[in-house]
């Protein structure tokens, strides 16, 4: 099986920590880091926006990718959340066995 990296910007630290939060503990994700304090420009209704967020990058198995980006949907703030999955082509075995062992 396949391993991923998702890639959630969000709001707030307490939202970053709620969604990490839950998807840990449902283990749609084995891990979640969060990185606060980023700073995004972009395009949003046709304007620049140049705003405040926070980073979740949160490993999974492929298998659960489309459950974990609905989770996350539904407990997001924004209208069009960022959520982008990553295959990890790879890495340290031991980790990646352990995401696989630790998620559902």
């Amino acid at each position: 099986m396949e391993t991923h990296l998702i890639y959630i910007t969000a709001g707030s630290m307490d939202e970053a920590r709620a969604i990490g939060k839950t998807l840990v503990s449902s283990r749609l994700a084995a891990c979640a880091n969060i990185i606060d304090n980023i700073n995004s420009i972009y395009w949003w209704e046709g304007e620049i926006q140049d705003e405040r967020e926070v980073i979740i990058v949160a490993k999974t198995k492929e298998s659960l990718v489309h459950e974990l980006i609905d989770k996350v949907k539904s407990m997001h703030s924004y209208e069009c959340p960022c959520i982008v999955s990553l295959p990890i082509i790879e890495g340290n075995r031991a980790f990646l066995d352990w995401i696989m062992n630790e998620t559902r």
